[in-house]
C-alpha cells in the first residue's frame, strides 16, 4: 500500500477534479453543430477591393476579428470562427435560434460615414444625367428610396467609435446613440463648427439613415441614429457599429443550418452506438479475461470519465468526429490492456507464479504500448495541423483519449493489481 500511496492519490485526485469539471454535465460539456444545431458558414472576404495601404493577409485578419467580436455580443455560446485558406473564414454557430438575423449581423459590412449634403447641387439634373453631375458630388438614397445629393468627401467613419448602445426616444422608439473616441470627438467637434447650418448626412453601408442640421458646434463627441427601428434591429445595427465595420466586404460561398431535431437525433444515435459498442467490449473482454477483465473495464470507465472531464476543463465542444475520438481512444486502451495480459499471460506460462508475472507483463509490454501511441498521436498531431473544423475535434479528443488510456491502463490498473493480488498467490484470474 505504501510503494502505491501516491498513485492512490493521484488516481483519485484526477477522478474527483474530472467529475467536479463535468459537473451539471449540460452546462459543463459543449455540444457542437452537428450534435446541438445551428449554422455553418464558409465567407470569402473580397480583397479586390481593399483601402490603400491594406494587405489582403491584413484584411482577412481584420474581418476575422470583427466577425468573432460581432458574434460575441450576439451571445452564440461556443462558436468556432477561423481562417482557411487565403481569404475563406469558416463560422460555426451552434444552437443560433434565428440563424437569417445571425447571417445579417456576421455579413452587414458595417461601414459608418459622415458626409455633407450638397444643398447647392442640382438632385434633379443629377437624376436625369449622371455623367454631368460634378465630381465631388454622388447620389445616395435614405431606407425608404428618397434620394439626396451627397458630397463624396467622407469627413469621418465608424473608426472614431468607441461605444454604440440603444437608446429610447420619445414614446419609446428606439435609436442608436453612439459615443466617440478622443481623436473622433474633436474631429467632430471641428466639422460641426464648421458646418453650422448644413445638413451632416449619416450613412451605413451607403444608405442614408438620417440628415440632421447641424445648429451647432458639438463638443462630447456624441450622436444619435435615428430611423424606423424596432428594438431588434436598432441592437443589431448597435452590435455591428461597436465591433467595427469590415475591411472589406464578404461574400456566403456555403451555407448549412442544422435543425435542433437533426441534432436530438444525432445525439441519440451517436451516444446508442457508443453505449452499445461500450457494452459488448467490456462484455467481450470479462468473458476472455474473467476477473483481469473486470479490472480493465474499471479502467475504461475510468478513462471515459477523466476524458469529458478534460474536455469540460479544456472547454472543448463535443461533435460527432469528436464522439468517433472518443471510441477509438477507448480501444485503443482496450489494445493496451490485451498486450498487457497477454504478456502476463506468457510469464505464468512460463512458470512463474503470478504476482512476479504482473510485474513483468507491464515490463514486457510497455515498449509495444508506447509505439502504437505515440504512432497514433503523430497522427493526430497532423490532422490537427493540417484539418478544419470537425477533424480538428477529432484530433484533440484523440489525442486526449490516447494520453488517458495510457495512464488507466498503465498505472491504474497496475496499482489495482498491487493491492488485490498477495504476493504468495499462485492463481490469477486471466
Amino acid at each position: 500500500m505504501r510503494r502505491n500511496q501516491w498513485r492512490i492519490i493521484l488516481i483519485v485526485g484526477v477522478v474527483a477534479v474530472s467529475v467536479w469539471a463535468i459537473y451539471p454535465p449540460q452546462e459543463k460539456i459543449h455540444l457542437g453543430l452537428d450534435l446541438l444545431g445551428g449554422m455553418h458558414l464558409i465567407l470569402e472576404v473580397d480583397t479586390s477591393k481593399l483601402q490603400e495601404g491594406v494587405t489582403a493577409y491584413e484584411a482577412v485578419d481584420r474581418a476575422l476579428m470583427v466577425i468573432r467580436n460581432r458574434i460575441d455580443q450576439f451571445g452564440v455560446v461556443d462558436p468556432l470562427v477561423q481562417r482557411q485558406g487565403d481569404n475563406w473564414i469558416v463560422v460555426q454557430l451552434p444552437g443560433v435560434k434565428d440563424p437569417q438575423r445571425a447571417l445579417d449581423i456576421i455579413g452587414k459590412t458595417a461601414l459608418l460615414e459622415f458626409k455633407l449634403l450638397d444643398e447647392e447641387g442640382d438632385l434633379d439634373s443629377a437624376l436625369k444625367n449622371p455623367e454631368g453631375m460634378p465630381e465631388e458630388d454622388e447620389v445616395l438614397y435614405d431606407r425608404e428610396g428618397k434620394a439626396f445629393l451627397i458630397k463624396k468627401e467622407t469627413l469621418l467613419t465608424g473608426a472614431a467609435l468607441s461605444q454604440a448602445r440603444v437608446e429610447l426616444e420619445e414614446f419609446g422608439r428606439p435609436s442608436i446613440g453612439f459615443e466617440m473616441n478622443p481623436d473622433g470627438a474633436k474631429k467632430f467637434a471641428r466639422i460641426t463648427r464648421r458646418n453650422v447650418g448644413k445638413f451632416l448626412a449619416i450613412i451605413l453601408d451607403g444608405k442614408i439613415y438620417s440628415a440632421p442640421r447641424i445648429s451647432e458646434e458639438i463638443s462630447g463627441g456624441k450622436g444619435k441614429i435615428t430611423g424606423s427601428f424596432n428594438i431588434e434591429t436598432a441592437n443589431d445595427l448597435a452590435i455591428v457599429l461597436k465591433a467595427g465595420a469590415l475591411p472589406a466586404p464578404v461574400q456566403i460561398i456555403e451555407k448549412r443550418v442544422v435543425g435542433p431535431s437533426l441534432g436530438e437525433d444525432s445525439i441519440r444515435k451517436g451516444l446508442f452506438a457508443s453505449a452499445l459498442g461500450l457494452l459488448l467490449t467490456m462484455a467481450f473482454v470479462v468473458f476472455y479475461y474473467k476477473l483481469s477483465g473486470l479490472v480493465a473495464d474499471f479502467a475504461l470507465a475510468l478513462n471515459l470519465v477523466i476524458l469529458l472531464g478534460a474536455m469540460a476543463g479544456f472547454k472543448a465542444t463535443l461533435t460527432l468526429p469528436g464522439i468517433a475520438g472518443m471510441i477509438l481512444s477507448v480501444a485503443m486502451a482496450v489494445d493496451a490492456n490485451v498486450l498487457i495480459f497477454e504478456r502476463i499471460k506468457e510469464e505464468i506460462a512460463a512458470g512463474k507464479s503470478p504476482y512476479p508475472s504482473i510485474a513483468a507483463g507491464y515490463k514486457r509490454a510497455f515498449p509495444a504500448i508506447l509505439d502504437s501511441n505515440l504512432t497514433t498521436l503523430i497522427a493526430a498531431a497532423l490532422l490537427f495541423q493540417f484539418g478544419t473544423g470537425p477533424v480538428k475535434g477529432f484530433a484533440v479528443t484523440l489525442t486526449l483519449g490516447i494520453l488517458i488510456s495510457m495512464f488507466t491502463a498503465i498505472i491504474v490498473t497496475r496499482v489495482i493489481f498491487d493491492e488485490s493480488v498477495p504476493r504468495d498467490a499462485e492463481r490469477l484470474s486471466i
